[in-house]
């Protein structure tokens, strides 16, 4: 019964989130701009194209060749208002360029402020034209950073960027801007769109191990999905609620696994990540987070061991549980539906920190729960359960423990990687939690796989204390052997020899 109005109450979101992103246009190595305006920087003006991950081209070959990597532009324009429309305008750069070169872009007078827009102290100085943009030319590569432009002519409105194709040669994160200097141009906009694509298909470089990695991870649920599902077939009459949870739970993360491949594996061919996979993965995977927590925390209250139910505790799951759910969903869903760019620092922050804080509260209360639970089961010397729930809490405390260390290990990563110079083993941060929480399940499937021993594992209400097998032997004590003296027994044996014969002779 838990586990069907946890089921309805965590599907109702699931279908509430579809028929809101249903119509959503989803983005990705297809950049598209639909009228976006130019944000002031300094003495610039700027918009950010797209920063994605490219491998180097795999053959030689023209760039529209399947195995080449590619930035192409297609249908670029820029659109001012009709009041700016008086006369020619300065021109409007687009910059492509690695991002090792980003020092390239800019320059300082005398060692002032870095400027992107040449100033006149510069000019002065020889080193560019006043009112253009600053850019010096690689020594590693003389064609790079990329620059091109246009410009407004005359009254026109419209000035339309050429298609072109960048071909990478060499791997790296690239970052596309689009720049310009003249301050008139302040209601400007840009439209069209840009094609990012690496040699194997359009999945960002980041992100393109991920694809493989989640074909192994429903590789592994399915291994493990075979041995709990055998043995639940096995031994079904005596499976607790407990083990239907867990059931749940690995079903969930064949389909969330599934969902995933399926997904990077559409975006990979298209570009354009498909919404209604994108929309499934992301909330079955927020489903089967809750749902896994939920039965953690279930299990660290001794439900169906030490307890036929949660009693009053279970609206103060159910509510943990569902805030938990729509935290973490509205985190997938913006980290996921959209564009592949990264999310803004302070964005990012106001998302995971809720979350954060809910898992946390689910620690605490956990351990708390795991804490009174074992004293229960000590003071009733239930000795093969006690054995279970100190092997889960040791689990429990190891993964928490190498949870700590590597969000240490990833605010490190991320603070020593600001402009995602990193960017070919950024796949690991995401995928370690995946691999975490699924060696957790594998420990919990362990101790409480289905087996003709299970229901010695249930609550029962026969007598204030259980007693298992072995403890009953140790407890009873062996009979005297009618040769053995008196004298020689020790002296509480003597008095309740004497007691029971007192109380014979008053019977």
């Amino acid at each position: 019964m838990f586990s069907m109005i946890m089921g309805i109450k965590l599907f109702l979101p699931f279908a509430f989130y579809n028929l809101i992103f249903f119509c959503v246009c989803v983005k990705a190595s297809i950049h598209e701009y639909n009228g976006e305006g130019f944000i002031s920087k300094g003495n610039a003006f700027v918009f950010l194209g797209g920063s994605e991950g490219l491998y180097s081209s795999s053959i030689s070959t023209n760039a529209s060749e399947n195995g080449d990597s590619y930035i192409r532009f297609e249908k670029i324009m820029f659109r001012r208002r009709a009041e700016e429309a008086k006369s020619s305008s300065r021109l409007i750069n687009a910059i492509v360029f690695e991002v090792e070169d980003r020092d390239l872009i800019g320059g300082s007078a005398y060692g002032g402020q870095r400027d992107v827009c040449c100033t006149s102290d510069l000019a002065k100085l020889g080193v560019c034209k006043e009112g253009d943009v600053i850019v010096r030319k690689s020594k590693k590569n003389p064609y790079w950073p990329q620059v091109f432009g246009v410009s407004f002519e005359g009254n026109d409105l419209i000035a339309e960027l050429g298609p072109r194709d960048i071909r990478i040669a060499q791997s790296g994160m690239y970052n596309l801007y689009f720049i310009h200097c003249d301050a008139k141009l302040e209601g400007l906009v840009v439209e069209g769109k840009t094609v990012w694509k690496n040699p194997t298909g359009y999945l960002p470089g980041r992100m393109a191990p991920l694809k493989n990695f989640y074909g192994f991870m429903c590789i592994a649920f399915l291994v493990l999905g075979l041995f709990w599902f055998s043995q639940y077939a096995r031994f079904w009459s005596e499976v607790l609620q407990l083990q239907n949870c867990i059931s749940m739970v690995i079903g969930l993360g064949m389909l969330e696994t599934a969902s995933w491949y399926l997904e990077y594996s559409v975006f990979n061919k298209t570009g354009i990540r498909p919404l209604g996979f994108t929309l499934c993965a992301v909330t079955l995977g927020t489903i089967k987070r809750t749902i896994a927590r939920l039965v953690i925390l279930i299990v660290s209250m001794g439900y169906g061991v030490v307890r036929p139910t949660l009693g009053g505790l279970t609206v103060k799951v159910m509510m943990l549980g569902g805030t938990f759910f729509l935290a973490t969903e509205v985190l997938e869903l913006v980290e996921n539906v959209g564009t592949v760019s990264d999310l803004s620092g302070k964005a990012r922050l106001l998302l995971v920190l809720p979350v954060a804080i809910l898992d946390a509260f689910f620690i605490v209360w956990i351990f708390t729960s795991l804490s009174t639970t074992l004293n229960n089961l000590q003071a009733k010397r239930m000795t093969a359960k006690l054995d279970i729930y100190r092997k889960f809490t040791n689990s429990l405390a190891v993964a928490v423990i190498v949870s700590v260390a590597w969000i240490c290990y990833e605010l490190h990563f991320k603070s020593n990687d600001i402009y995602n110079e990193q960017w070919r083993s950024a796949w690991i941060i995401p995928a370690f939690w995946h691999v975490l929480s699924f060696s957790l399940l594998c420990v919990i499937c362990a101790l409480w796989a289905p087996s003709q021993n299970s229901m010695r594992y249930a609550y029962s209400d026969e007598g204030a204390e259980e007693f298992d097998n072995e403890d009953a032997l140790a407890l009873i004590k062996p009979p005297q052997s009618p040769s053995k003296s008196v004298y020689n027994a020790p002296e509480a044996d003597i008095d309740q020899e004497n007691g029971d014969l007192e109380e014979d002779k008053r019977e």
